[in-house]
């Protein structure tokens, strides 16, 4: 064996010794495509154990791996990366999807190739390297976020900065405007202007210019169909692929300055409804609680005029016969924005005492916070209830002929209408549902309970669950108290 091929082995075996535990992928191929070694990167990236699995040369490769671009389009032969080598090309970054063509079920990965071609002292081809970074991860990541992307309603797109054209759009920024993917993809920024009419444009193209980061402002797109659409435009810079890009994102204002002006045009409709409403109404402010109108129907009810109303504010005015009713009804309104039912006692400018149903909710009339209180006159309904009570307890003085379930239904009526929470009745329990309450009792659980009644588990837990909903109970030591309180399973 000549020098010049011993020295080039030994080169090649300290190559080899040095390449071996890099975390990048290393193939060395001759020129004729043979594979004569590879490190235990490259034979992991590829799914297999031995050098051999990779096959003996470029064509036994291809029949063991497919490759695909990342368009999902296949390679052809010569396209493989060991036949681009082999033709003396240098490249730097392709990006391949590589699957076992004898094993569908194992994941494939996604490769980052380049090349390198080692030449001999005469300058002629002597080795070829093919070097491979896993990109998998990278991969997923970018799957996900396209995924995330485009199924994002919240209209956006994302331009290239290096030559400001577009290279996505999701959905909603299609459908937000009426373009068709075909005529944005590949656009310009000046082709489909996003900051079209922006109120601080200047600003807005220096930060696109720099890579920075684009306030929100409110900017007119202009439409497909010549129409125009108000927004508000955000810019934030991000990496895709390797290159600085712009994501922008959109929020559609035109359903805002539609319900604008239908609240204008329903301004006028809302007033008219306001005065001729039967219920007592008024309007204040949300800031001074002070009366900017009230109805008809409230100046008969408390015995005011409009001049003796409007104007003041409702502590003023003193219509709540509980001086601390008003400081908790506007704590309320200011906390969670309406009241749905609240009862109160009124008193009239005649000092006659009224009992009402108070329901409150927050509007804005002219880009002013307001309130707007109904209160429902129930003075009649209340003296009716009192009625029935009365003839109720009348009828239960002597009830020793009454079964007990009733009774029991006539007390929970006498506590309906005296204003306190009916309590549970153990009539109200199914057979079951007493059995259950019983075995509660008795101090058993669930699964123990199942035992006993032969049921399954989870035919127990719904009863359970149920025994609480009828008593009104939370937990098992309630249940018991319950039970106890009423002299139930004793002995």
């Amino acid at each position: 064996m000549s020098d010049a091929v011993l020295s080039r082995e030994t080169n090649r075996r300290q190559l080899q010794q040095i390449i071996a535990g890099l975390s990048d992928g290393v193939i060395l191929l001759e020129v004729d495509q043979s594979i004569i070694w590879a490190n235990e990167a490259a034979l992991r990236m590829h799914g297999v154990d031995s050098l051999e699995q990779l096959g003996g040369n470029a064509e036994a490769y291809r029949a063991r791996f497919a490759l695909r671009y990342r368009n999902n389009h296949p390679l052809e032969p010569e396209q493989y990366p060991m036949a681009r080598v082999a033709a003396g090309e240098v490249f730097s970054d392709v990006v391949v999807e590589v699957a076992r063509v004898d094993d569908e079920e194992q994941r494939s990965r996604v490769h980052r190739v380049r090349s390198m071609v080692l030449t001999d002292s005469r300058g002629e081809a002597e080795s070829l390297v093919l070097i491979i970074a896993d990109a998998t991860e990278w991969a997923s990541a970018e799957q996900r976020f396209e995924k995330t992307f485009n199924a994002n309603p919240a209209p956006a797109v994302i331009c290239r900065l290096s030559d400001l054209r577009f290279i996505k759009v999701n959905q909603g920024f299609l459908e937000m405007t009426g373009h068709v993917r075909e005529n944005v993809i590949g656009r310009s920024v000046y082709e489909v202007d996003v900051l079209e009419n922006a109120e601080r444009k200047e600003l807005a193209i220096e930060r696109l210019i720099e890579g920075a980061t684009i306030p929100q402002m409110q900017a007119e797109l202009r439409l497909p169909d010549g129409g125009t659409k108000l927004v508000i435009v955000a810019g934030q810079p991000l990496d895709m692929h390797e290159e600085d890009c712009m994501l922008f994102s959109f929020t559609d204002l035109e359903p805002r300055r539609k319900a604008e002006n239908a609240l204008r045009q329903s301004e006028e409709r809302f007033a008219k409804a306001f005065r001729l409403s039967p219920v007592p109404t008024l309007l204040c402010s949300a800031d001074r609680q002070q009366l900017i109108d009230a109805n008809d129907a409230f100046l008969q009810t408390l015995g005011y005029t409009a001049q003796e109303s409007i104007g003041r504010t409702v502590a003023e005015m003193d219509f709540f016969e509980d001086k601390r009713a008003t400081s908790q009804i506007f704590d309320m309104l200011e906390k969670t924005g309406r009241i749905e039912s609240l009862d109160l006692n009124l008193r009239k400018k005649t000092d006659e005492r009224l009992d009402c149903v108070l329901q409150a909710d927050s509007v804005s009339l002219q880009d002013t916070p307001c309130y707007l209180l109904v209160l429902m006159d129930i003075t009649e309904r209340k003296r009716s209830e009192l009625e029935l009570v009365e003839a109720i307890e009348a009828v239960m003085k002597d009830a020793s002929w009454f079964s007990q379930t009733l009774i029991e239904k006539l007390a929970n009526a006498k506590r309906i209408n005296t204003g306190r929470l009916p309590d549970a009745s153990f009539t109200d329990l199914t057979r079951r549902e007493r059995e259950v309450l019983a075995l509660i009792c008795e101090g058993l659980a669930d699964k123990e309970i199942a035992s006993r009644l032969n049921l399954a588990l989870n035919t127990v837990r719904n009863h359970v669950s149920t025994v609480y909903s009828k008593l009104d109970v939370h937990s098992r030591s309630e249940a018991m108290v319950w039970a106890r309180e009423r002299r139930l399973f004793v002995g």
